[in-house]
């Protein structure tokens, strides 16, 4: 992610919806992982301009790290008093990592070539019973100028996130698609998006502040989404969305040696498909990327 974008975020994620309903989901299951607590540690991995972990500082203990300088000045300054820090999880903080009773990865792993190694050494540092809560882009159908300006790697479905902790010391407590009662809405957007070659908000990003009424509509719509993954977390529930702009999960580490380990070899390449029409190819800075 570029500074462009950054700066985008810190205008915008106190206010928009899409950030504001992420929080009020991510805070009923941190109260499932752990009761709120000071003596409770919550790391936020990939923080970027600090939004997540300013919010729950209120009730637990929270770093965040990032490894844009840029970002986490941002962050100093917007949150003051609260532990923000330069660097790469698990290398640069893995005293904390062993403390941790939550690490929250948001919408960082589509970010990484290599998410199975940032996977494996998150979950290596991590002591058994804490839990990793991870949100990444969902669904390769929906790539688009956004995905461009955000210089994503890739977007998930369920099977392809899933393998980043098959075989590993670690229980599948949550995984769903999410943002699924807007999924036709986005969808759209984003089909338009792609015939225009460029995206609807600033700084090559489909984020734009709504006119208020709309921006609670839909906070209201995202964040009732809470109810079902409260529901598969506390095993009451058995069905997730079967499709949802973003992918979700909540991973708890268990009892056993974990070696890191890369992306197989033998894994195709993940699409970078940008679904630019012929005409459009090549313009306003938009290829069609392969493979």
């Amino acid at each position: 992610m570029q500074s462009p974008q950054f700066q985008v975020h810190a205008d915008l994620e106190e206010r928009h919806w899409w950030f504001l309903a992420r929080r009020r989901i991510l805070r009923s299951l941190l109260h499932r992982c752990v009761p709120p607590s000071k003596r409770a540690l919550i790391l936020d991995v990939g923080c970027g301009t600090g939004g997540n972990t300013k919010a729950f500082a209120d009730e637990y203990s929270c770093i965040g790290i990032d490894p844009v300088p840029e970002a986490i000045a941002a962050a100093r300054t917007r949150f003051p008093g609260i532990d923000f820090r330069t660097g790469y999880a698990p290398d640069d903080i893995a005293d904390d990592m062993r403390k941790a009773d939550v690490v929250l990865l948001m919408d960082v792993l589509e970010h990484v070539e290599d998410d199975f190694a940032l996977v494996s050494g998150l979950l290596r540092g991590m002591k058994p019973g804490a839990h990793l809560i991870l949100m990444a882009p969902g669904d390769p159908g929906l790539w688009g100028p956004h995905d461009r300006g955000f210089e994503h790697y890739r977007r998930y479905d369920l099977a392809r996130l899933r393998m980043l902790w098959k075989d590993l010391p670690a229980s599948e407590r949550v995984l769903s698609y999410c943002n699924a009662r807007l999924y036709w809405p986005v969808r759209l957007a984003r089909a338009w998006t792609r015939m225009r070659g460029r995206s609807l908000g600033a700084a090559d990003t489909d984020i734009a502040l709504p006119p208020a009424p709309v921006n609670r509509l839909l906070c209201s719509l995202f964040a009732s989404e809470g109810r079902v993954f409260a529901g598969l977390f506390d095993g009451k529930r058995r069905r997730r969305f079967g499709h949802g702009v973003s992918v979700f999960a909540v991973v708890r580490r268990e009892e056993g040696e974990i070696a890191p380990r890369k992306r197989p070899a033998n894994l195709p390449p993940d699409p970078r498909p940008w679904h630019l029409p012929p005409h459009l190819s090549g313009k306003r800075g938009y290829v069609v990327e392969k493979p």
